[in-house]
């Protein structure tokens, strides 16, 4: 993958001298660069799209102040600064951030080939390729779940040499956690989004600069030097999610969480994710949570559909280790789900080998609530 001419244009923009850039992903998996105009906002230096797991991408602008003040407490985290591998796609914020990170520390980035697709193979081939000592990379769930499964020797043994792995994008599941530990791999798991410049909390600790606070509806707030601008064009998409108050700039997510005495953040779900079925609040959170619980289930993902006689209805997909036509047949025949749920279990359930993914790793939620919807509908 060329990332040249994405460093020379990131390179510029960080220096003062160059317009805001906007990357997107190549054929092959390079960088695209345009350079959209972003009238009305001093020293944009980088947009970038949110996923659309949810609905449209938003176009988020970030200031040359956010990114430096994003890198500087990404190292001091880190404890150091050193060579990142580029290991998810350039347009999402995540795989920017590689990029600038390694421009603010004067290091070389290398890039992964990912014109296939994510692999083992491909990731051992580019982390083979590091020189610093000191090494990091970012990945979200998915892909270190691949490479944690890998059968490959050589694998695990440039994971370990990692100083740090980033992981986002989602939530981590406690199993994967542990065992990356147990395999020797230090993780640091993050919490942000693109209108934060990306994780801006790690292991529920934000970072130097950052500010988060819990509403009284139970949204979480993040605020300080890392937030965004703002959504490009979209001044009431701006107004409704970045808010001034106690002279802090605050973004508005749509995530709840709770912060304990010592000021650690623990997320507990979207603000969206309440389901109001039979006049019932549930979490799907909660169920995808009890779902992940049983054996043979390697991640599950809930939502509420349309229902004619609940109102709203629980539906699941839900990826199981036994993918044969017959082993999707027995868990959807739903005798083991249905026993561990009781009245939270959900109406409809598909099971399938993997949930559907976003470019950038992430769940497409939209994609996975439209095919159980007409799943749900059809029955």
């Amino acid at each position: 993958m060329n990332i040249e001419p994405a460093l020379t244009a990131l390179a510029a923009v960080l220096r003062g001298e160059g317009p805001a850039v906007e990357l997107s992903a190549g054929p092959d998996g390079s960088p695209v660069l345009a350079f959209p105009e972003t009238p009305g906002i001093e020293d944009a230096a980088v947009v970038v799209r949110t996923s659309g797991s949810t609905g449209t991408p938003k176009a988020t602008v970030l200031t040359l102040d956010a990114l430096a003040a994003s890198s500087m407490a990404t190292a001091l985290a880190l404890r150091g600064e050193g060579q990142w591998l580029l290991a998810l796609p350039v347009q999402y914020v995540a795989g920017v951030q590689v990029l600038v990170r390694s421009l603010f520390a004067g290091t070389r980035p290398w890039a992964m080939d990912l014109s296939g697709g994510f692999t083992p193979e491909a990731f051992t081939a580019a982390a083979l390729e590091l020189t610093d000592k000191i090494r990091f990379t970012s990945l979200v769930p998915t892909q270190l779940q691949r490479l944690l499964d890998s059968p490959s020797a050589e694998t695990l043994a440039v994971l370990r040499r990692f100083n740090g792995i980033l992981l986002g994008g989602g939530p981590v599941q406690p199993g994967l956690l542990a065992a990356a530990r147990h395999a020797g791999v230090r993780v640091v798991t993050t919490y942000g989004s693109a209108e934060t410049c990306g994780g801006c909390v790690y292991d529920g600790v934000p970072l130097d600069g950052v500010e988060v606070r819990v509403a009284d509806d139970g949204r979480i707030l993040l605020g300080g030097a890392t937030i965004a601008a703002g959504y490009l064009d979209a001044p009431e998409l701006s107004a409704a999610a970045f808010v001034e108050d106690d002279g802090i700039r605050w973004y508005r997510t749509n995530d709840l969480g709770e912060l304990d005495a010592d000021g650690k953040l623990t997320v507990l779900g979207r603000a969206d994710d309440v389901v109001i079925t039979g006049g019932v609040k549930v979490s799907a959170a909660h169920v995808q949570a009890e779902l992940e619980k049983l054996d043979g289930v390697l991640a599950a993902f809930v939502a509420g559909v349309p229902s004619a006689e609940w109102g709203q209805a629980l539906a699941a997909y839900v990826a199981v280790a036994d993918s044969s036509p017959r082993g999707l047949r027995n868990f959807t025949a739903g005798a083991a789900w249905a026993a561990a749920l009781g009245p939270l279990a959900p109406k409809t359930v598909l099971a399938a080998s993997e949930l559907l993914m976003l470019p950038n790793g992430k769940p497409d939620r939209l994609a996975m609530t439209v095919r159980l919807s007409g799943l749900h509908q059809g029955k």
